[in-house]
């Protein structure tokens, strides 16, 4: 049970960025054994937008934006995916003129606007004594910001590309690569079935570990990854010659969304741009099967080798997270509290 007669102070929750399995996890995580060590918790939604959205008056409903957290409530979804809380790729510092809250519209007119001011009333507002930001690079660099604005900052590392510096894990890495690989297993029995080149595009921006981890327990003959470009007729060789000594002859490639090949540039879905300046990566596996078409003939003898392209996308951060997306969070969890209590 929680101490409600001593409080000892309140905590900010909030996810941000895409979502993946582990993010409920870790919020029980925080919210239980804060709430024993007589904290309250406030849980902030979705993500950075919700401590911009919030009118700091009192009388107004602000429920869109923050809830108190009970372990009722998080017991609920503990051990579910996604987050309950909701998640945004808002950046407060970096907010357009048509996002800008309405009670704010007269106050912030440029293009781009920074509302940090904003955020730092309204963590008043709420009485925060601390803030545990759940997120991948992104999210993370916001809560850098209000660390050098004096705010009490526990960052916890999440994002499926596990690419977070000064962390070995990442929440959502693991459920990742274990969807990735029961994905391209089953997909095995199609590429064999009908003698191709399997190209499976998996998600993980400018890093490979989803592509090369999958392809390091044997989901794939072989990867591309963004850290080091590869020439296309190698591939293209390399996947021939793994059909040819598969007595199902088939072979499997996973492809990293930023792959790139010698000579060519990173795909992107569209040219727009988030609020932390990334344009929306994919279609690298699509080039890639098209050049294997056309390459395969020139190391199968003249006989062109068709191609199965699949882009793995939102399935792979889908779901209930596996085990270690359950057990990480949970560890994640009790140390921040750790953290707290030491005075951190």
């Amino acid at each position: 049970m929680a101490n409600i007669n001593k409080i000892k102070g309140r905590i900010g929750i909030l996810t941000g960025g895409g979502d993946v399995p582990g993010l409920n996890p870790a919020i029980r995580a925080i919210t239980i054994r804060a709430l024993r060590e007589g904290f309250e918790v406030i849980g902030l939604r979705p993500g950075w937008k919700g401590l911009v959205d919030i009118v700091p008056e009192k009388g107004a409903d602000n429920s869109d934006s923050y809830w108190m957290l009970t372990e009722e409530m998080v017991n609920r979804v503990g051990r579910t995916g996604g987050t309950f809380l909701h998640t945004s790729r808002t950046r407060p510092s970096h907010v357009p003129a048509s996002l800008v809250p309405t009670h704010l519209k007269d106050k912030y007119k440029d293009e781009q606007n920074d509302l940090t001011l904003e955020v730092l009333k309204n963590i008043d507002f709420l009485g925060l004594d601390y803030l545990i930001p759940i997120g991948g690079d992104d999210t993370l660099s916001y809560g850098v910001r209000m660390h050098k604005e004096g705010v009490k900052v526990i960052a916890m590392p999440k994002t499926m590309d596990n690419d977070v510096p000064g962390t070995d894990y990442c929440i959502g890495f693991s459920t990742c690569v274990t969807r990735t690989i029961e994905m391209t297993h089953r997909l095995r029995t199609s590429a064999g079935s009908h003698e191709r080149i399997l190209v499976i595009e998996v998600f993980g921006r400018y890093a490979g570990f989803t592509a090369l981890l999958p392809t390091m327990a044997g989901a794939a003959n072989r990867c591309v990854i963004p850290e080091y470009k590869f020439d296309i007729d190698s591939l293209a060789e390399l996947l021939v010659q793994d059909r040819y000594t598969n007595p199902s002859k088939y072979s499997v490639v996973l492809v990293s969304e930023g792959a790139m090949y010698e000579g060519g540039e990173m795909v992107f879905k569209d040219q727009e741009k988030d609020m932390y300046g990334h344009k929306k990566l994919g279609g690298i596996g699509d080039l890639i099967s098209e050049k294997m078409k056309e390459l395969t003939p020139k190391y199968n003898n003249g006989t062109r080798v068709n191609v199965i392209n699949q882009r793995l996308g939102y399935l792979v951060r889908s779901g209930d997270p596996d085990a270690i997306d359950s057990i990480v969070p949970m560890a994640y969890g009790n140390l921040a509290l750790d953290l707290i209590l030491d005075g951190v």
